[in-house]
């Protein structure tokens, strides 16, 4: 049981029920098989891996995601900067503080290093993803780091959607880092110490926190519901979908030699989706189930069935039309009309105070990856963003990031490892 835990049951009962339970513990302790994870043990998530964590994890309770912008010309700052952050990452993963000497066992005199505010906490499933954007590779027309050539094909610049507005200082980043945890001091604990960690080598270009998951990525977990109050990702790759994941998901080696480092990767694609959620929340219900092409309550299908049931998209009502609209998101996104392509998501809600002017600037904190983002994002989000109703009327991009997600870490290894050797 967790220290928060033991601090609630003592809110509730006081000594005498944490006696209890840890009398509990102690005999359930002593008929539970050998093997049976500790709860500290269940709360920590694999870091090394073939794939890196927080792709195909089941999706956490939050997010912290950061961009940021290399300062440095010095590849090998930028190389000590990457074993240094992937030694952080697997610590904080295990629940263990940063450094040798963590928050308060080094010198008096020096700074901590670690920050010190996840100490007594969980792990609470903590991943740390890394992807590289393309400011990475080159900037300013200039080759960085010795690595011409070494930029995938798929690591395109994103085009202009209509309707974007973009703001600079919420798009783009030479390297994007997603936290995700059930705890949200325990994911913000970990982009603040990669941030510690890079003083002087990256600055921090944006961050976006994020608060329940739109989406799940696994079997285990019920659909969850955005901001606009439907459930959200029905039809998500699950991490379960061995072959869809092959398919839609992970990254091949790529056509030329110099891109093999990205082999069994994958590409983030980030989008901070402001909601006019004041003019949404004055919509009736039926025009609201109109717009999204399912039912509020159940999340069905307007042509029928259970939240899982496949939309009949040439199904018609009694006056001629479809039952699902032509421009529905549910049509738009569905990907029996994208060429069957399909990604795996991974949002989140969000709320970043007002605009000043009496709305709430909420929204969508949109995050999918995908095998490659020509294919398996653009041409739907293109389509979207000139026939779906509710991405015109009701939706606003603010923000855009795109990311090479190199494969995951071998121990002894470093993340993006492939890319510099």
């Amino acid at each position: 049981m967790s220290r928060r835990g033991l601090l609630a049951l003592a809110g509730v009962g006081g000594a005498g029920a944490i006696a209890g339970v840890a009398a509990g513990l102690l005999s359930h302790d002593a008929l539970a098989p050998a093997t049976a994870p500790t709860p500290a043990e269940a709360d920590v998530v694999p870091f090394h891996g073939s794939i890196q964590a927080g792709i195909t994890t089941p999706a956490q309770d939050r997010l912290h995601m950061a961009a940021f912008d290399v300062t440095t010309d010095d590849r090998g700052a930028l190389i000590r900067l990457l074993r240094d952050w992937t030694a952080a990452a697997e610590a904080m993963s295990q629940g263990r503080q940063t450094g040798t000497t963590g928050a308060a066992d080094g010198p008096y005199d020096a700074p901590p290093e670690d920050t010190g505010e996840a100490l007594g906490l969980s792990a609470a499933k903590l991943t740390v993803t890394f992807g590289f954007g393309a400011g990475l590779f080159e900037k300013d027309g200039k080759v960085r780091f010795g690595l011409e050539g070494r930029r995938p094909e798929a690591l395109i610049d994103l085009p202009h959607f209509p309707g974007d507005d973009l703001q600079p200082n919420r798009s783009g980043g030479d390297i994007v880092v997603q936290a995700c945890a059930d705890d949200p001091q325990v994911a913000v604990h970990a982009i603040r110490n990669l941030a510690r960690i890079g003083f002087g080598t990256v600055r921090v270009r944006w961050s976006q926190l994020g608060f329940g998951r739109t989406s799940s990525t696994s079997r285990s977990q019920q659909t969850p519901r955005n901001l606009f109050g439907f459930k959200d990702g029905t039809n998500n790759i699950k991490a379960e979908d061995t072959a869809l994941l092959n398919e839609h998901v992970w990254a091949g080696a790529g056509s030329r030699p110099e891109e093999a480092w990205m082999q069994g990767g994958s590409y983030l694609v980030a989008r901070r989706i402001r909601m006019h959620i004041e003019i949404w929340d004055r919509t009736s219900l039926r025009e609201q189930e109109g717009l999204i092409g399912r039912t509020k309550s159940e999340g069905s299908p307007l042509s029928g069935g259970k939240e899982f049931s496949a939309p009949d998209f040439a199904l018609k009502g009694k006056d001629g039309e479809p039952l699902i609209g032509m421009d529905a998101h549910v049509r738009m996104a569905h990907a029996d009309q994208n060429d069957g392509v399909r990604m795996l998501r991974r949002g989140y809600n969000y709320t970043d105070g007002s605009d000043g002017l009496g709305h709430l600037d909420a929204g969508l904190f949109f995050v999918a990856f995908v095998r490659d983002p020509r294919t398996h994002y653009v041409p739907m989000q293109m389509a979207m963003a000139k026939q779906d109703t509710l991405a015109v009327e009701y939706l606003k991009h603010t923000g855009s990031a795109l990311a090479a997600v190199p494969p995951g870490v071998q121990p002894g290894g470093y993340i993006g490892e492939g890319l510099f050797t």
